[in-house]
Order: C-alpha cells, then structure tokens, then sequence
C-alpha cells in the first residue's frame, strides 16, 4: 500500500495538474508554490523506508520535472521561445490518480503547445499585443491590405520553416551520432575478436610447448637412469676386479719372514 507521504504527493501533484490545465492568472503563484513542495516531498519519498518502485520514481520526477518546465517556458519573453521550450517538454506517460483516461499532463502539454501556435500566428498577423492600442478599423483596414497578409503569411512560412529546418538539422545530427556510435562499437567489437584470437592462439602455443617440456623431461629422466645405472656396473666392476686382484697379489707374493 502507497504509504501518508505519497497519498498527500500524489493529491497535490493532481492538484498542480489541474491548476495547469486551466488558464492561469492570479493562480501562478499558486502553481510554482506547489512545484517547489513537490520537490521538496519527491526528496522525502526518496529517503522513506517504505519509498514507491523505481519505476513510480522515475514518473514522479517526469511530471514534476514537466511542471517545473511549464513554469520556466511561461517566464520567457518571446512567443518563439516560449513555442521551442514547450516543444521539448516531456509530459507524464501514465495517469496520475485512477479516474483519468488519458495522462493530464499530456493534455497540458498539448494546450500549451496549442496556445503557443495561436500566440505566434496572432503576432505574425498583427491580432496580438501589437494590436492592443489599433482601433477596430484600423486592424480591418490592415487586414484588408494583401500586401500586409502576404508579408505576415510569409513570415509565418519563414517561422514554420526555421523550426522544421532546426528539427531536421536535430534529427540529422542525432542519425551522425548514431552511425558514429555503431562503426566505433564495430570497430572495437573487430579489436576485442582480433585479441581474443591472439589469445587463444598463444594458449593453444603454450600447451605444445607445455607437451613438447614434459617429453623432453621424459626423455631426459630416461637418459639419466640409464646414465646412472651404466656408472653403477662400472663401479662394482672396478671394485670386484680390484678385489680379485688384491687376493691373487697375497696369494702369489706370500708374506716375507
């Protein structure tokens, strides 16, 4: 069972969810005062004794750290800025409380890369903050010039086109490091089997030297008994023939008187 700490994490992550879900006006502060409790709680959930699997950590500290996000995309200033830092937000992959069919914060995600779209094309158009001090008739007639929609249509495109080309260049150079990772694993893959191969051809060497020094220390003992046993017959023969000799000496020359 889910202990105290994580039933009061989980209720206010829910909470600060919803909080984004909605449009915020005098509730921001609200928002980023719960974010800061949220971190401080996911440091105690990480030290409890009865803490969440790694796995509910790792969503935890996924939804806390889109939040966290969220909070810093909308204190920048430009809409542009707002558009990319939104874009590269990771929003949670699983429902937060049991009633939720799709993760809220995936939908905050998309609301706010939505509003984002719409702010841009409202100041590419001239219907945004740039409009605020125009009179009604001064925006239609400014709508109503095709050299002005024709301009912002194409500042539009220019937009758009800057973005694919940074997500193209991206893509590009993460498919460069992919490739580079693959021929440096190949390349040490080909090292590793080359000494592996040395290796084993320099164990196979060293047990024929191993073999070929136990015959020839075979052969060595061999030669030696034989050496050995050939000095043996030669000494007793020595000692027998001065033996005989000694005897045939007494009894040829006796003792003189």
């Amino acid at each position: 069972m889910a202990s105290r700490l994580e039933i009061n994490f989980i209720r206010l992550l829910s909470r600060c969810e919803s909080i984004a879900s909605e449009k915020r006006g005098e509730a921001e502060w609200r928002l980023e005062k719960y974010v800061g409790a949220l971190e401080e709680m996911m440091v105690a959930l990480r030290k409890s004794v009865s803490k969440p699997t790694a796995e509910l950590l790792t969503e935890y500290t996924r939804k806390v750290d889109f939040l966290k996000g969220l909070l810093e995309a909308d204190k920048l200033s430009s809409t542009t800025e707002k558009a990319l830092a939104n874009q590269f937000l990771a929003p949670g992959r699983t429902p937060t409380i049991a009633n939720e069919r799709m993760p809220v914060s995936k939908t905050v995600h998309m609301q706010t890369k939505a509003r984002c779209t719409g702010e841009m094309r409202d100041e590419l158009l001239g219907t945004g903050l740039s409009g605020k001090g125009m009179s009604e008739n001064e925006l239609r007639n400014r709508r109503g010039v095709p050299m002005d929609e024709r301009q912002s249509a194409a500042e539009l495109e220019a937009v758009l086109q800057h973005h694919h080309n940074l997500q193209e260049k991206l893509a590009e150079d993460m498919l460069n490091l992919a490739r580079n990772l693959k021929n440096n694993s190949l390349a040490a893959q080909n090292i590793i089997k080359q000494d592996n191969q040395t290796l084993s051809q320099s164990m196979r060497q060293a047990d024929l030297n191993f073999e070929k020094l136990k015959t020839e220390s075979e052969r060595l003992e061999q030669h030696t008994k034989k050496s050995v046993n050939w000095l043996l017959w030669l000494m007793l023969i020595l000692v027998s023939f001065s033996f005989i000799s000694m005897i045939l000496f007494i009894r040829i020359f006796p003792r003189l008187r």
